[in-house]
C-alpha cells in the first residue's frame, strides 16, 4: 500500500518551467548593496589611514592598493550584475569567485592594517 509500485502507482508530473520571479532582481539589488558596502570600506579605511600619520609613501602605496581592490571588485560585480540582466544568468564562474573572495579578503587585510596599530 504506497509503495510506489505496483497498483495506484502515479508516473511523476513534469517539472514546470522555472519562474524566477523576483528573484533576479533581489540578486541584483544584493549585488548593488554589496558593492555599496564595498566602497564605504574603502572610503572609511582610506580616511583612517589618511589620519593613521603613517609616512607619506606607505599611504600612497596602501591608498593606490586599496583603490585597485576596489577598481577590481567593483568591475567583477558589474560583469556579474550584466550576466543577470538577461534573467538567470550562468553559474558563477570559479575565476571570478576566487576574484571576488581574493578582494573581500584583501579588504579585511587592509582594514585589519590600518585599524590594529
Amino acid at each position: 500500500m504506497g509503495d510506489g509500485q505496483g497498483h495506484g502507482a502515479r508516473p511523476p508530473l513534469p517539472a514546470p518551467d522555472r519562474d524566477p520571479g523576483l528573484q533576479p532582481e533581489r540578486t541584483r539589488l544584493a549585488w548593488r548593496r554589496t558593492t555599496l558596502t564595498c566602497s564605504a570600506v574603502v572610503v572609511l579605511g582610506g580616511r583612517a589611514l589618511l589620519r593613521s600619520g603613517a609616512p607619506g609613501p606607505v599611504v600612497v602605496i596602501s591608498a593606490a592598493l586599496m583603490g585597485l581592490v576596489w577598481v577590481v571588485f567593483i568591475a567583477a560585480a558589474d560583469r556579474r550584475m550584466r550576466a543577470m540582466a538577461t534573467g538567470r544568468p550562468p553559474d558563477l564562474p570559479h575565476r571570478l569567485a576566487w576574484v571576488l573572495v581574493g578582494c573581500t579578503v584583501a579588504l579585511a587585510a587592509f582594514g585589519a592594517a590600518i585599524v590594529a596599530p
